[in-house]
């Protein structure tokens, strides 16, 4: 059964940093490019960092420059530095792989976690 776990969220101030933790056990990152997504209160998910299965990172403009992705293959983990956090990055974060994994002809995503930033 494919898990996706992410940790690591929480509350803090603006201009604040924290970490997120995404455990794929059942995800080969050797032929899988993986993402971070997040949905904002009242937004569609969005992928806002995405990492390939040969290194290569891309952000979208809002977080460019603010946060950074990184993964260890063999931890099956995937991992979100946030820095300079902004009220508006409040959202929950999803990890997943690009494009997002489909189980029985259904997406499927984790739990998420949930980061707050309050202003």
């Amino acid at each position: 059964q494919v898990q996706l776990v992410e940790s690591g969220g929480g509350s803090v101030q603006a201009g604040g940093s924290l970490s997120l933790t995404c455990v794929a056990p059942q995800i080969d990152f050797r032929f899988n490019d993986m993402g971070w997504y997040r949905q904002g209160p009242g937004k569609q998910r969005e992928l806002v960092a995405s990492l390939t299965s040969s290194g290569i990172t891309n952000f979208a403009s809002s977080v460019k420059g603010r946060l950074a992705i990184s993964a260890d293959a063999a931890k099956k983990t995937v991992y979100l530095l946030m820095n300079s956090l902004k009220a508006e990055d409040t959202a929950v974060y999803y990890c997943n792989t690009i494009p997002g994994l489909i189980i029985n002809g259904r997406p499927y995503w984790g739990q998420g976690t949930q980061v707050t930033v309050s202003s």
